[in-house]
């Protein structure tokens, strides 16, 4: 079983990551989605094994990739920050995407609206923003992924 704390659209506002920090630091992967992957830089030089980030559309000069794919058990996990498929418009590009690589999930964020659906069989997560903290407006995903299952929690608000 790993467990994986999914965030996204942190914005240069560290308050919501320093509150996560022993969370993270305690469980398997963080995923950061992007608009603020930067954020994650202390997290990263000191768990560089369990942090995968990708660019959003204001990490500017970023070297972080756009998207990629995750295998965790027998899972595999699509991360982007979903600008680049029009998550603002709708879901079905991510979705097709996500199938198209022949993964179960995918996970994005730009909307900072918090949002588990499912289409065309792949299961679609937002964790919303967490520019600010839980508590504060601030939100997360927190995913267990069991072999061939998984379960995707939202834990606060969304803070859009």
């Amino acid at each position: 079983m790993k467990k994986i704390v999914v965030i996204s659209d942190t914005h240069g506002n560290l308050g919501g990551i320093e509150k996560l920090a022993p969370l993270m630091a305690e469980n398997d992967l963080v995923v950061h989605l992007g608009d603020g992957g930067s954020d994650l830089r202390t997290f990263t030089a000191n768990f560089p094994e369990k942090a995968y980030v990708c660019r959003g559309n204001c990490d500017f000069f970023s070297a972080y990739p756009e998207e990629g794919v995750l295998e965790v058990e027998r899972i595999r996990i699509f991360y982007c920050h979903g600008h680049t498929y029009g998550v603002k418009s709708g879901l079905w590009g991510l979705a097709r995407e996500a199938k198209r690589r022949d993964c179960q999930i995918a996970l994005y964020g730009h909307t900072h609206t918090a949002l588990i659906t499912e289409l065309d069989g792949v299961t679609l997560v937002n964790p919303g923003s967490l520019k600010r903290a839980v508590g504060e407006g601030g939100s997360y995903c927190y995913l267990v992924v069991n072999k061939e299952k998984f379960t995707p929690v939202l834990v606060g608000e969304s803070a859009f």
